[in-house]
């Protein structure tokens, strides 16, 4: 069965919600100047709500300082969505001892190639480029060409992101074989704000047999 991860939850109800509804994690962004960004404060409380999902602390770029206070709130799972080195992430998963993944966006086999030169990641997030004015990283609704994945061999388990909905999930997952899918804005009517009832569409799409 794929493994479902929501990303981008901030409220309360919301993230009781999806974990009850069977999401594996529950991604908390920490990103300046996403629509769907928490603060450390807020991410406290969210947390309590996460049932049996993993919550996965999504970043960019982060310094030391950024990454001791997300593992202080006890964060198991890292997310790295910035411009990161392979060796900047074998460091801070060596530094925190946390399981640390690798956001990358993808549009040719070449990116794949730079994705299979994070060795050490615990797992490699394969999302779509986002456009070249973007202000942040990720959530921005765009689907790859998923032909691209055809005979790639990752280097480190491997979930996909990019545009995907409740429309197109299995579609996506029969096409590219994906063990694990990640949606932010696939899930919501209005930018920013999860609805419930795709939120389960989704993970029953992703889900079924």
């Amino acid at each position: 069965m794929t493994h479902v991860k929501i990303c981008g939850l901030i409220d309360p109800d919301l993230v009781r919600f999806a974990a009850r509804e069977g999401a594996d994690w529950i991604g908390f962004n920490f990103v300046p100047g996403s629509p769907r960004r928490v603060t450390p404060e807020a991410a406290a409380s969210l947390l309590l709500q996460v049932g049996k999902a993993r919550p996965v602390a999504l970043m960019v770029d982060p310094t030391d300082a950024e990454v001791d206070v997300i593992v202080a709130l006890g964060f198991p799972v890292l997310q790295l969505h910035g411009a990161e080195t392979p060796e900047r992430l074998a460091e801070i998963k060596a530094r925190t001892g946390r399981e640390v993944w690798k956001a990358l966006g993808v549009a040719t086999r070449a990116d794949l190639d730079t994705a299979n030169t994070f060795v050490s990641a615990d797992k490699l997030l394969i999302d779509a480029k986002p456009p070249k004015d973007a202000a942040y990283s990720g959530g921005h609704g765009q689907v790859f060409d998923w032909a691209i994945l055809d005979g790639w061999q990752p280097a480190a388990p491997w979930m996909l992101a990019g545009g995907l909905t409740p429309d197109n999930v299995a579609s996506a997952i029969a096409a590219t074989g994906a063990p694990a899918v990640d949606v932010s804005s696939g899930v919501e009517r209005v930018r920013g704000l999860k609805d419930r009832e795709l939120v389960r569409a989704f993970i029953r799409a992703a889900k079924q047999p």
